[in-house]
């Protein structure tokens, strides 16, 4: 009789810890994916309006990114810092751009210069919440610029 209580008594322990190491690996992984859900972006995370520099012109504009109908990307510009290019805005300079889940960035899209011929192909990436690297280049990569937009919260007022 006190062999099987004694029996009783050590499983019951040993059937504690065990539940106490499945709490705490639970717990760990939990904690884990909210880290990665955090540190990776969604497709829809680069809709917004970035205050961007153009390498051309050397002036500031805001653009806005937003989805398309087909499920892509695409940028338009809604302020000029120099009143003389209001002529450009709602250009829409920015098309095709989609979501490549597996590297948590944007590809594949196609940027046209206002005033300059031909297109450049892009991709872009958050550094940051609020910083997105956009590459833009020329039939290779290694051919292009990068360049770095910030995110901002709202429109600018256009004087």
């Amino acid at each position: 009789m006190k062999i099987d209580i004694i029996t009783i008594v050590i499983l019951r322990f040993i059937e504690l810890k065990i539940l106490s190491r499945m709490k705490k690996i639970v717990l760990i992984a939990l904690l884990f994916s909210v880290f990665v859900g955090f540190s990776q972006n969604k497709a829809d995370d680069i809709i917004g309006y970035y205050l961007t520099w153009d390498p051309f012109s050397e002036e500031y504009s805001q653009c806005y990114i937003y989805k398309t109908e087909k499920g892509t990307y695409s940028g338009l510009v809604c302020w000029v810092s120099n009143p003389a290019k209001k002529n450009f805005l709602n250009y829409v300079f920015l098309k095709d751009l989609r979501f490549d889940a597996e590297n948590n960035e944007w590809i594949d899209g196609k940027v046209a210069y206002a005033g300059k011929k031909g297109t450049y192909n892009t991709y872009m990436k958050f550094e940051n919440k609020n910083t997105l690297k956009v590459r833009a280049y020329f039939g290779v990569s290694l051919l292009g610029k990068t360049l770095y937009w910030t995110k901002e919260s709202k429109k600018r007022v256009q004087k």
